[in-house]
Protein backbone atom coordinates (compact mmCIF):
# COMPACT_ATOMS: atom_id res chain seq x y z
CA UNK A 1 0.00 0.00 0.00
CA UNK A 2 7.93 6.85 2.26
CA UNK A 3 9.88 6.96 1.97
CA UNK A 4 13.59 12.04 5.08
CA UNK A 5 14.45 14.89 3.99
CA UNK A 6 14.75 18.42 6.16
CA UNK A 7 16.87 20.83 6.25
CA UNK A 8 16.29 24.23 8.76
CA UNK A 9 17.68 27.80 7.91
CA UNK A 10 19.34 28.97 11.10
CA UNK A 11 19.91 32.33 12.33
CA UNK A 12 23.46 33.97 12.20
CA UNK A 13 22.86 36.06 15.13
CA UNK A 14 26.52 37.87 14.64
CA UNK A 15 26.88 41.93 15.33
CA UNK A 16 27.68 44.18 12.35
CA UNK A 17 31.00 44.52 13.87
CA UNK A 18 30.41 48.67 14.28
CA UNK A 19 30.68 50.25 18.16
CA UNK A 20 27.00 51.99 19.01
CA UNK A 21 27.80 55.38 19.51
CA UNK A 22 31.01 55.86 17.65
CA UNK A 23 31.55 58.94 15.56
CA UNK A 24 31.17 59.15 11.75
CA UNK A 25 34.49 60.48 11.06
CA UNK A 26 33.80 64.28 10.89
CA UNK A 27 35.61 65.97 13.08
CA UNK A 28 33.93 67.94 16.57
CA UNK A 29 33.35 71.02 15.26
CA UNK A 30 31.32 70.00 12.00
CA UNK A 31 27.51 69.71 12.75
CA UNK A 32 26.64 65.94 12.16
CA UNK A 33 24.48 64.96 9.87
CA UNK A 34 20.83 64.35 10.62
CA UNK A 35 19.51 61.20 10.27
CA UNK A 36 16.81 60.33 8.04
CA UNK A 37 14.09 58.02 9.05
CA UNK A 38 13.21 55.38 6.58
CA UNK A 39 9.62 53.03 6.71
CA UNK A 40 11.12 49.28 6.73
CA UNK A 41 10.77 47.95 2.86
CA UNK A 42 7.68 45.40 2.99
CA UNK A 43 9.02 41.91 4.43
CA UNK A 44 11.79 43.54 6.13
CA UNK A 45 12.77 42.65 9.62
CA UNK A 46 10.53 39.73 9.59
CA UNK A 47 11.41 36.30 10.38
CA UNK A 48 11.58 33.68 7.13
CA UNK A 49 8.57 30.99 8.10
CA UNK A 50 10.70 27.72 8.99
CA UNK A 51 10.47 24.72 7.11
CA UNK A 52 8.21 22.00 9.06
CA UNK A 53 10.28 19.75 10.14
CA UNK A 54 9.75 15.92 8.49
CA UNK A 55 7.96 14.48 11.53
CA UNK A 56 5.19 17.62 10.56
CA UNK A 57 5.10 17.01 6.70
CA UNK A 58 4.33 13.14 7.72
CA UNK A 59 1.88 13.84 10.09
CA UNK A 60 0.13 16.38 7.75
CA UNK A 61 0.47 14.07 4.89
CA UNK A 62 -0.68 15.06 1.41
CA UNK A 63 -3.90 16.84 0.48
CA UNK A 64 -6.89 14.10 0.41
CA UNK A 65 -9.20 14.80 -2.61
CA UNK A 66 -12.77 15.91 -1.42
CA UNK A 67 -14.47 12.94 -2.69
CA UNK A 68 -12.76 10.84 -0.79
CA UNK A 69 -14.49 9.99 2.72
CA UNK A 70 -13.13 6.48 4.28
CA UNK A 71 -16.21 5.22 3.49
CA UNK A 72 -14.71 3.26 0.41
CA UNK A 73 -12.93 0.95 3.54
CA UNK A 74 -13.62 -2.16 3.85
CA UNK A 75 -15.96 -2.96 6.86
CA UNK A 76 -13.22 -5.40 8.70
CA UNK A 77 -10.69 -2.38 8.52
CA UNK A 78 -12.99 0.12 9.46
CA UNK A 79 -13.80 -1.89 12.51
CA UNK A 80 -10.66 -1.63 13.41
CA UNK A 81 -10.26 2.02 13.33
CA UNK A 82 -13.45 1.89 15.56
CA UNK A 83 -11.11 2.33 19.26
CA UNK A 84 -10.13 5.78 17.50
CA UNK A 85 -11.65 8.91 18.37
CA UNK A 86 -14.41 10.30 15.79
CA UNK A 87 -12.47 13.06 14.14
CA UNK A 88 -8.88 11.29 14.95
CA UNK A 89 -10.47 7.94 12.98
CA UNK A 90 -12.12 9.97 10.13
CA UNK A 91 -9.34 11.46 8.84
CA UNK A 92 -7.05 8.13 9.58
CA UNK A 93 -10.00 6.56 7.26
CA UNK A 94 -9.47 9.27 4.67
CA UNK A 95 -5.83 8.65 4.36
CA UNK A 96 -5.75 4.75 4.18
CA UNK A 97 -8.92 4.93 1.86
CA UNK A 98 -6.49 7.61 -0.58
CA UNK A 99 -3.61 4.88 -0.01
CA UNK A 100 -5.31 1.83 -1.43
CA UNK A 101 -6.95 3.83 -4.24
CA UNK A 102 -3.70 5.18 -5.50
CA UNK A 103 -1.50 1.94 -4.77
CA UNK A 104 -1.61 0.87 -8.42
CA UNK A 105 -1.04 4.44 -10.32
CA UNK A 106 0.89 6.33 -7.78
CA UNK A 107 2.62 4.04 -5.20
CA UNK A 108 4.71 6.56 -4.06
CA UNK A 109 1.97 9.43 -3.04
CA UNK A 110 -0.22 5.92 -1.92
CA UNK A 111 2.77 5.69 0.74
CA UNK A 112 2.80 9.27 1.53
CA UNK A 113 -0.98 8.61 2.91
CA UNK A 114 -0.21 5.92 4.12
CA UNK A 115 2.46 7.63 6.81
CA UNK A 116 0.35 9.97 7.29
CA UNK A 117 -1.96 7.62 8.75
CA UNK A 118 0.78 5.76 10.81
CA UNK A 119 1.63 9.61 12.12
CA UNK A 120 -1.87 9.50 13.65
CA UNK A 121 -2.18 5.95 14.72
CA UNK A 122 0.89 3.80 14.30
CA UNK A 123 -0.93 0.88 17.12
CA UNK A 124 -3.20 -0.49 14.97
CA UNK A 125 -1.93 -3.22 13.21
CA UNK A 126 -4.27 -2.52 9.90
CA UNK A 127 -2.23 0.91 9.44
CA UNK A 128 1.24 -0.43 9.61
CA UNK A 129 0.08 -3.34 6.96
CA UNK A 130 -1.21 -0.56 4.70
CA UNK A 131 2.47 1.70 5.10
CA UNK A 132 3.86 -2.15 5.13
CA UNK A 133 1.51 -2.66 0.96
CA UNK A 134 2.28 1.03 -0.16
CA UNK A 135 6.39 0.93 0.78
CA UNK A 136 6.20 -2.51 -1.19
CA UNK A 137 4.52 -0.89 -4.60
CA UNK A 138 6.86 2.05 -3.98
CA UNK A 139 9.87 0.40 -3.66
CA UNK A 140 11.09 0.83 -0.23
CA UNK A 141 11.76 -2.62 0.45
CA UNK A 142 13.29 -2.29 3.72
CA UNK A 143 10.46 -0.06 5.17
CA UNK A 144 8.07 -2.50 3.78
CA UNK A 145 9.33 -5.16 5.45
CA UNK A 146 9.89 -3.09 9.06
CA UNK A 147 6.01 -2.62 8.68
CA UNK A 148 4.76 -5.68 7.91
CA UNK A 149 6.74 -7.71 10.57
CA UNK A 150 5.13 -4.32 13.12
CA UNK A 151 1.75 -5.62 12.00
CA UNK A 152 2.22 -9.64 12.19
CA UNK A 153 3.76 -9.05 16.16
CA UNK A 154 0.39 -7.39 16.48
CA UNK A 155 -1.63 -9.33 14.70
CA UNK A 156 -0.33 -12.86 14.46
CA UNK A 157 -1.51 -12.73 10.76
CA UNK A 158 0.36 -14.61 7.66
CA UNK A 159 -1.23 -12.55 4.86
CA UNK A 160 1.85 -10.38 3.78
CA UNK A 161 4.55 -13.30 4.37
CA UNK A 162 4.93 -13.65 0.61
CA UNK A 163 5.59 -10.14 0.54
CA UNK A 164 8.21 -9.94 3.32
CA UNK A 165 10.07 -12.78 1.64
CA UNK A 166 10.10 -11.13 -1.59
CA UNK A 167 11.34 -8.09 0.31
CA UNK A 168 14.10 -9.73 1.45
CA UNK A 169 14.73 -10.97 -1.84
CA UNK A 170 14.55 -7.24 -3.20
CA UNK A 171 17.36 -6.47 -0.85
CA UNK A 172 19.27 -9.19 -1.98
CA UNK A 173 18.67 -11.26 0.75
CA UNK A 174 17.50 -14.64 -0.88
CA UNK A 175 18.87 -16.76 2.11
CA UNK A 176 16.41 -14.96 4.24
CA UNK A 177 13.72 -15.20 2.08
CA UNK A 178 13.78 -18.98 1.96
CA UNK A 179 13.87 -18.97 5.62
CA UNK A 180 10.25 -17.07 6.13
CA UNK A 181 8.86 -19.80 3.20
CA UNK A 182 9.80 -22.20 5.69
CA UNK A 183 8.66 -21.11 8.39
CA UNK A 184 5.04 -20.28 7.33
CA UNK A 185 2.15 -22.91 7.77
CA UNK A 186 1.86 -23.60 4.05
CA UNK A 187 -1.22 -25.78 5.24
CA UNK A 188 -3.29 -22.79 6.56
CA UNK A 189 -2.25 -20.66 3.72
CA UNK A 190 -5.71 -19.68 0.99
CA UNK A 191 -4.49 -20.84 -2.38
CA UNK A 192 -3.93 -17.16 -3.80
CA UNK A 193 -0.74 -16.95 -0.96
CA UNK A 194 0.32 -20.37 -0.57
CA UNK A 195 0.83 -19.63 -4.81
CA UNK A 196 2.52 -16.19 -4.16
CA UNK A 197 4.78 -17.86 -1.49
CA UNK A 198 5.68 -20.86 -4.06
CA UNK A 199 6.84 -17.86 -6.71
CA UNK A 200 8.68 -16.29 -4.58
CA UNK A 201 10.64 -19.33 -3.57
CA UNK A 202 11.34 -20.20 -6.84
CA UNK A 203 12.51 -16.57 -7.40
CA UNK A 204 14.98 -17.06 -4.55
CA UNK A 205 16.18 -20.29 -5.69
CA UNK A 206 17.04 -18.16 -9.03
CA UNK A 207 18.61 -15.54 -7.28
CA UNK A 208 20.74 -18.39 -5.72
CA UNK A 209 21.97 -19.81 -9.14
CA UNK A 210 19.71 -23.07 -8.83
CA UNK A 211 17.35 -22.93 -11.38
CA UNK A 212 16.93 -26.62 -11.36
CA UNK A 213 15.51 -26.42 -7.90
CA UNK A 214 13.64 -23.37 -9.13
CA UNK A 215 11.87 -25.27 -11.38
CA UNK A 216 11.16 -27.97 -8.91
CA UNK A 217 9.12 -25.48 -6.69
CA UNK A 218 7.16 -24.61 -9.39
CA UNK A 219 6.39 -27.88 -10.77
CA UNK A 220 4.80 -29.13 -7.14
CA UNK A 221 2.78 -26.36 -7.41
CA UNK A 222 -1.08 -26.84 -8.96
CA UNK A 223 -0.07 -25.39 -12.16
CA UNK A 224 -2.76 -27.45 -14.16
CA UNK A 225 -5.66 -26.05 -11.95
CA UNK A 226 -8.77 -25.31 -13.19
CA UNK A 227 -9.25 -22.80 -11.67
CA UNK A 228 -9.44 -19.08 -13.98
CA UNK A 229 -8.04 -16.82 -10.43
CA UNK A 230 -5.12 -14.58 -11.25
CA UNK A 231 -2.79 -17.16 -9.12
CA UNK A 232 -3.10 -19.51 -11.78
CA UNK A 233 -1.82 -17.39 -14.35
CA UNK A 234 1.10 -15.79 -12.34
CA UNK A 235 1.95 -19.62 -10.79
CA UNK A 236 2.30 -20.91 -14.83
CA UNK A 237 3.74 -17.56 -16.05
CA UNK A 238 6.31 -17.75 -13.38
CA UNK A 239 6.91 -21.97 -14.73
CA UNK A 240 7.31 -20.93 -18.07
CA UNK A 241 10.14 -17.90 -17.05
CA UNK A 242 12.05 -20.86 -15.45
CA UNK A 243 11.82 -22.96 -18.36
CA UNK A 244 13.02 -19.98 -20.74
CA UNK A 245 15.84 -19.39 -18.62
CA UNK A 246 16.85 -22.88 -18.16
CA UNK A 247 17.74 -22.84 -22.07
CA UNK A 248 14.22 -24.81 -22.97
CA UNK A 249 12.14 -22.43 -25.87
CA UNK A 250 9.75 -25.02 -26.50
CA UNK A 251 8.27 -25.95 -23.18
CA UNK A 252 8.53 -22.21 -22.50
CA UNK A 253 6.61 -21.33 -25.21
CA UNK A 254 3.70 -23.85 -23.77
CA UNK A 255 3.34 -22.63 -20.56
CA UNK A 256 3.23 -18.70 -21.95
CA UNK A 257 0.12 -20.12 -24.40
CA UNK A 258 -1.03 -21.72 -20.76
CA UNK A 259 -0.83 -18.74 -19.11
CA UNK A 260 -2.15 -16.59 -21.75
CA UNK A 261 -5.41 -18.89 -21.67
CA UNK A 262 -6.29 -18.28 -18.42
CA UNK A 263 -5.03 -14.38 -18.07
CA UNK A 264 -8.44 -12.46 -20.02
CA UNK A 265 -7.45 -9.18 -18.38
CA UNK A 266 -3.62 -9.49 -18.97
CA UNK A 267 -2.26 -9.10 -15.88
CA UNK A 268 0.80 -10.62 -17.14
CA UNK A 269 2.03 -10.11 -20.97
CA UNK A 270 2.41 -13.48 -21.45
CA UNK A 271 0.68 -12.34 -25.10
CA UNK A 272 4.24 -10.61 -25.97
CA UNK A 273 6.32 -13.16 -24.68
CA UNK A 274 4.42 -15.83 -26.79
CA UNK A 275 4.94 -13.57 -30.04
CA UNK A 276 8.31 -12.41 -29.15
CA UNK A 277 9.48 -16.43 -28.89
CA UNK A 278 7.23 -17.62 -32.57
CA UNK A 279 9.39 -14.73 -34.06
CA UNK A 280 12.64 -16.31 -33.16
CA UNK A 281 11.08 -20.08 -33.99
Amino acid sequence: MAQDRTDRAGRDGRSSGRSPGRPSGRSSGQPRARQQSRRPAPGEGRRPPERRTEAQERYEGPPIPEEITGRELDRSVAAQLKSLPEKLGARVARHLAAAGLLIDGDPKLAYQHALAARARAGRLAVVREAVGESAYAAGEYAEALAELRAAKRMNGAWDYVAIMADCERALGRPDRALSIVRSAPLEKLAPALHAELTIVEAGARRDRGELDAALRTLEQAPLQSKSRAPWVARLRYAYADALLAAGRPDDALAWFHRTEAVDPERATDAVDRVAELERQA
